[in-house]
This record gives structure tokens, sequence and C-alpha cells, in this order.
């Protein structure tokens, strides 16, 4: 069993997907910062001096009150939109050049011994 696990684990695959989950959380980490400390710093500017990290409606009185914390939300969601429009780029560079990959003219297939070997015998026949 351990065996079959290590196989497992070691497969080029699993490696890839490991390293692909680990850049991506890194790179949603740069995004939350790009969105909360230089996108959203500039939009409340702009809006009177909000800041959306504050943002909420609360849902009763007092210190304890329950919030709808919506200005949080809002950097969430245009998080996501940039990690979204990053991921649609890359994938649409990554159909570009397979495209080109596929229109790319293939080579003739070389004919083979014997269909060389059959050319020379028609073409010497044809001569005589």
């Amino acid at each position: 069993m351990l065996k079959e696990f290590k196989d497992f684990a070691m497969r080029g695959n699993v490696v890839d997907m490991a390293v692909g989950i680990i850049i991506g959380a890194a790179f949603g980490k740069i995004v939350s910062s790009l969105v909360s400390d230089v996108i959203m710093p500039p939009i409340g500017m702009l809006m009177g001096g909000v800041s959306f990290s504050d943002l909420a409606i609360a849902l009763g009185e007092g210190e304890n009150a329950a919030t709808i914390n919506y200005g949080i939300f809002i950097d969430t969601v245009i998080s996501f939109l940039i990690v979204a429009f990053a991921i649609f780029m890359l994938i649409k560079g990554m159909n570009s050049m397979k495209k080109k990959e596929e229109e790319k003219p293939a080579e003739p297939p070389k004919p083979s011994a014997e269909e060389t070997l059959l050319t020379e015998i028609r073409d010497l026949l044809a001569k005589n």
C-alpha cells in the first residue's frame, strides 16, 4: 500500500498539480493585496474617502450586533474578476499557441522502403 501511494504521489500529474495549487495560492494572495491595497483605496478616495473594508450594514444595535460586510464582499468580487481575467488570458494564449502548432503544415509522410522500391521499378519499366 505504501508503494502504491509513493507511485501515485510521484506521478508527474500529481506533482504538477501540487505546484499549480501552491502557485495559485500565492497568486491569490498577490491579487488580494492588489485589490485591497492598490485598487480599492483610490476608488474609495474618489467616492469621498470611503474605505470599502469598513462598509457594512448593522443588523441590530450595540457592539455585538451582526453586520453584513458588503465592502469586503466588493473587494472579494473584484479579486475574483482579476483572477478570472488572468486565467482567461493565460488559457487564451495557450489555445492560440496550440492552434498555431496545429496550423503548421505537416511534412508529407516519407514513403516506405517498399513504396520507394516499387516507384523505382515503375520508373524503370516506363523507360523501357
